[in-house]
């Protein structure tokens, strides 16, 4: 890559990190231990709401699942950034977990997911590869069809 922050290779496909905006709940978006970093499970916005909601399968097609599953990768490497200070100091992307909520007989989890996995590799390259569970659900949070938390290991 002839880029050499995640920030920069993102920048060269036309993609900006949103504004970070803390949790309004009683935990945290991001916390960092002994060198691993949890990021909370993030849900796709499109500035101070949401960008779709429904499920995958009826309300929501496929494609636009993907683009909520960046959505939320984006808004998850926000938090990091904020907290590392950073998105230099990731090391390795460990684990992604994705939650879908599916219609019946949807099971296409994993390509939705897939868009999150392949935006983690555009910004971290092979340290973006990761393990990774594609999950369906009944429900998510204010009705989204995608939900995203990940771990990464960072440099201290």
């Amino acid at each position: 890559m002839s880029t050499s922050t995640a920030e920069e290779r993102l920048a060269a496909k036309g993609i900006q990190l949103p504004a970070f905006t803390s949790p309004v709940y009683q935990y945290v978006a991001v916390v960092m231990h002994s060198g691993v970093a949890y990021v909370s499970g993030q849900i796709p916005r499109q500035g101070n709401d949401v960008f779709v909601t429904g499920k995958v399968g009826a309300e929501v097609s496929l494609e636009v699942a993907q683009e909520a599953a960046r959505r939320c990768v984006l808004g998850a490497l926000s938090a990091l950034n904020a907290s590392l200070g950073s998105l230099d100091r990731v090391e390795r992307v460990l684990k992604v977990t994705g939650f879908v909520a599916s219609a019946p007989g949807f099971t296409q989890q994993p390509q939705v997911i897939d868009a999150a996995s392949a935006l983690l590799f555009d910004a971290f390259g092979e340290a973006g590869r990761h393990a990774r569970s594609a999950v369906g659900v009944a429900e998510l949070p204010r009705g989204v069809p995608v939900e995203i938390e990940f771990v990464v290991a960072y440099r201290e």
